[in-house]
């Protein structure tokens, strides 16, 4: 991996991106949003008529604009997603064009354990530019530790209740949810390659860990916000086990105030495929 400052320097290349009705639409259909066509909550995520935008839009709005690990020069055959944050400024409107502004902020060394590489982007309107959102990722770079870098400074995860969960979403995914929610923007061939996925040690292609992020902001906007999206101000998760398309996802939840925590798991497997997830609601 380049020097820890080189690290620092990596921008991303600033790049317009538009979206229109279609793109919010599909990508609610990505996340599962109204298999039940006749849901009258879940179907104004998918119809024109006074369409609503899912708050989790924000990370495939400008897919591709995460600061370039290949500028880090590090074995991307070993990286992994490890971390996902959204923090949420104004209400995705059905269509806009706006600019992503972004780049490396930190990286832990871990030695053996490889490198954490933290990144974050705003997206702003093109025009005004006012922020809708600003990402935050962290990524697991498991061969390149011993870079020189800090070895501590990791925030310490959200901590879920020790009690038993409140509420209980399950969450069932399609078999071809994969290729459905990969048209959004992440075409990383491990989601629909049957023979590369075997090679990489899984039974069949997996589900998008965004996609899985997904599911879970739609379990909170469901059973804390009354499904209206202008309600989530962010959310952060850990994810920690990749979903098979066709899996059951069971979302725990527990409310304190303004903070819903979640974890989200398959019981038919007895994994837990995300961890330390926190969302912050605003009042009505």
């Amino acid at each position: 991996m380049v020097p820890y400052a080189d690290l620092l320097a990596i921008r991303c290349p600033e790049r317009l991106f538009s979206w229109s009705e279609r793109e919010a639409m599909l990508y609610a259909l990505g996340i599962g949003m109204a298999a039940d066509p006749l849901d009258p909550h879940e179907l104004p995520f998918v119809y024109e008529k006074n369409l609503k935008v899912m708050p989790s839009f924000a990370t495939v709005a400008a897919w591709g604009s995460n600061p370039p690990l290949a500028a880090a020069k590090v074995d991307y055959t070993r990286v992994v997603h490890a971390e996902q944050g959204m923090t949420l400024h104004r209400a995705f409107p059905s269509s806009a064009t706006i600019r992503a502004v972004g780049g490396m902020t930190a990286a832990i060394d871990k030695g053996d354990g490889g490198a954490l590489i933290y990144g974050e982007t705003e997206l702003r309107d093109a025009d005004t530019g006012e922020a809708y959102a600003t990402l935050a990722v962290t990524w697991l770079a498991r061969a390149d530790g011993h870079f020189g870098g800090p070895r501590d400074g990791v925030s310490a995860p959200h901590m879920i209740p020790d009690r038993p969960a409140e509420l209980s979403f399950d969450i069932a995914t399609r078999p071809d949810q994969a290729l459905l929610y990969r048209l959004s923007g992440d075409r990383n061939p491990l989601h629909a390659d049957i023979d590369l996925a075997r090679r990489s040690g899984f039974e069949r292609p997996i589900l998008h860990g965004l996609c899985t992020y997904g599911l879970c902001c739609r379990a909170v906007i469901a059973g804390w916000a009354d499904y209206d999206p202008l309600r989530l101000v962010s959310q952060t998760a850990r994810f920690s086990a990749p979903v098979l398309p066709g899996d059951t996802i069971t979302v725990d939840m527990w409310r304190d105030e303004d903070v819903v925590s979640f974890e989200a798991r398959v019981r038919a497997r007895g994994v837990t495929v995300i961890r330390n997830g926190k969302a912050v609601l605003q009042a009505k």
